[in-house]
């Protein structure tokens, strides 16, 4: 799908609305309104479409972009990577919050077009790369540039979780800042991570099974080994 593509069909298939947590920030995200919010599985593998996580603000992504701009001295003159940015939402807040350069990387192209679409629309400067960082023996430079990582709702399942959280851990053992975003997951590891803050989050959207979530931000300090899931 051509970017120009790409924007019809997010522009067609979402509408602009702020996160409960964050309303502050507008995103091109799907709603109970929007054709995206009723395309089935097969419709999507059919068009050759991911499922849109892009279009939906999840709770932990939310907690630490509202943790970022209440505590804008986090980013605030350094170089910001969000990683499975989804939306931007996370990427939009650290700009916003002052960061010299913001990168934000997703492995879904459309993704990545919604990230620039939504750091258009907030009026902020955001780099967004289609990429499979976690499985490259080597970062890409602008990815080695980073002072702080930020990471939202990265352990939903067990196989992503063993794998991104000794990628977390080995970034915090580098001397980086790495802030992880979950509502409590079952495949969140015990180890490694440290609670810095709970926000409650409101869940208007259906997608997350109730009507309200925990959202916890942590500090990842595991710098080798992997996370222990069952």
């Amino acid at each position: 799908m051509r970017e120009a593509e790409a924007r019809r069909f997010i522009e067609e298939n979402t509408a602009p609305c702020a996160p409960p947590l964050l309303p502050e920030i507008r995103l091109r995200l799907a709603t109970e309104v929007t054709p995206l919010w009723q395309a089935t599985e097969a419709f999507l593998r059919t068009h050759g479409i991911e499922p849109p996580f892009w279009a939906f603000a999840w709770s932990g992504g939310q907690a630490i972009a509202r943790l970022v701009l209440d505590r804008p001295e986090l980013v605030r003159g350094k170089v910001v990577l969000d990683l499975a940015s989804g939306s931007g939402l996370c990427a939009i807040a650290a700009a916003r919050a002052g960061a010299s350069r913001v990168v934000a990387v997703d492995t879904d192209p459309l993704a990545a077009v919604a990230i620039t679409m939504n750091a258009e629309g907030a009026g902020v400067v955001v780099e967004a790369h289609v990429e499979d960082v976690l499985g490259e023996a080597r970062l890409p430079a602008w990815a080695a540039e980073a002072d702080v990582v930020l990471a939202g709702d990265v352990c939903y399942d067990a196989a992503m979780t063993r794998v991104v959280m000794p990628w977390l851990g080995a970034r915090a053992g580098e001397g980086r800042a790495v802030l992880l975003g979950d509502p409590g997951r079952a495949y969140l590891p015990a180890e490694g991570i440290e609670e810095i803050t709970r926000y409650r989050v409101p869940v208007i959207d259906d997608v997350e099974g109730t009507a309200e979530k925990c959202g916890l931000v942590y500090r990842v300090s595991l710098a080798r080994g992997g996370a222990s899931v069952a």
